[in-house]
This record gives C-alpha cells, structure tokens and sequence, in this order.
C-alpha cells in the first residue's frame, strides 16, 4: 500500500483527484467501481469538473443499503447515479447498481459479481474507509476470499448509517461486493478523513493483517494508494 498523508482533506483529494483522472484518462481504465457516502463526493465532483473524455467507461457500485427505500435520494445506487453517472456524463447502460429491495438484494449483488468477471475484473476501485475497517459493508470478521452477499451490520455501521439517513433510515443490513472481487482490483484508491477515522486508519496500515480490519488486506496491494489528512492519521 501507498500511504500519502496531507495536512487537510482538501489537499488529499486534490492529490487523489490527480490520481484517479490518470487513470481514466492516460491509463483508459475500462471497469471501474466506486464507493457511495460522504467521504468521495468531493472526489467526485472534482472529476466532473474536468470534464474528461472518458471513453467506453463501465461504473459499478459497490454496495447498498438493504431495506431503504429505492427512490430514496441517499441510498447508495441513486447517490452514484447524480453525483458520479450523471456528473461524468456516462450513458445509463453503463452504469450498474445493486437493489436495496430486500427481496432483491442477493440476487442482484451476485448478477453485479457476474458482470464484472465477464468484464474481465476491476481495473479500478475507490473506496472509502469504515470507522470499524469496513470496505464496502464487509463487516470486521470478513474473510478476504468472501463474495457477495447480505450482512448484519455492527452497531457503528447502524448509527453512521443513521447519521448519513439524517434519522429518517437506520438500516442493520447491507448487501455488498464481497473482498475476493474488491481484493483483485488492479488499482485501488481509498480515502479516510477526520479524527473518527484514526483508529481505521492505524489498523489498516500499522496493526495485523487479519480479518478484524478487512481493509488492513490491502496492505499487500501493489497498486493500492490511501489518501488520508493529518486528523486521520494521528494514531
């Protein structure tokens, strides 16, 4: 892992911002699959508004909240769709989601799963980081060979997930690409700011390689890069 630690969270993103549009551009990176909430929209916007000419581009989401609503404006599908599909002026047969239906969430994570491996992989993942070490909603306890699937999740997670839902959703499911497929990406890029990161931040770059912190397996990515601020790399 590339570890690139700046004293604010707008320097990293500046810097990560520099990376990603390399590999869309110079790179011409084919699949891509990118992490919905808070912490990459900035990452996202600062690629729209170079307005790059992207090519035959293949986004896919990473995850999904199970149990809310489909047409809620935060859920992870809808949030990717305007802020990365849209933004990026991606054509819509492009840009593929994950149902938060219960009904349908398995069977729609395993179809993503497919599309990918008959793409040929992940050339490209953007991640964003748990506070419990989380990638995507593989919860700690994750083994790294895991595919897709539905999953309790711990309680930080609920209570993030509340705070993103402003209240209004509290969902204790997630359905999510397992680690096998996240993992075998060619290039990663994961972001983590602020104090409430540092002790992910510490576990996946200084403690044990082990399923107690699902993104520590990065660590052993030649081509994963980590874009943290000052705050969250305290520890």
């Amino acid at each position: 892992m590339n570890l690139h630690t700046f004293a604010t969270a707008e320097e990293a993103n500046a810097a990560a911002t520099d990376l990603l549009a390399g590999w869309l551009t110079h790179d011409r990176i084919r699949t891509l699959m990118v992490a919905a909430g808070n912490t990459p929209l900035e990452l996202y916007g600062r690629i729209a508004d170079r307005h790059l000419a992207l090519g035959p581009l293949d986004v896919f989401a990473l995850d999904e909240y199970v149990g809310v609503p489909v047409d809620e404006p935060r859920n992870c599908a809808n949030l990717l769709r305007q802020s990365v599909a849209e933004a990026w002026n991606l054509p819509p047969e492009r840009f593929h989601t994950i149902s938060s239906d219960p009904a349908e969430a398995l069977s729609s994570v395993r179809a993503q799963e497919q599309r990918i491996a008959v793409a040929g992989g992940l050339d490209a993942i953007v991640l964003g980081l748990g506070q419990n070490g989380h990638l995507g909603f593989n919860e700690p306890g994750s083994d790294p060979d895991s595919t897709g699937r539905v999953l309790d999740l711990e309680p930080i997670s609920i209570e993030a997930n509340r705070t993103w839902f402003r209240g209004v959703h509290a969902p204790a499911h997630g359905v999510t690409v397992g680690l096998r497929t996240i993992l075998a990406a060619r290039r990663v890029l994961i972001l983590a700011f602020g104090p409430h990161k540092t002790a992910a931040v510490a576990a996946m770059t200084r403690g044990p390689v082990h399923t107690a912190c699902p993104a520590s397996f990065l660590r052993q990515h030649a081509n994963a890069h980590a874009f943290v601020d000052r705050a969250a790399a305290g520890l």
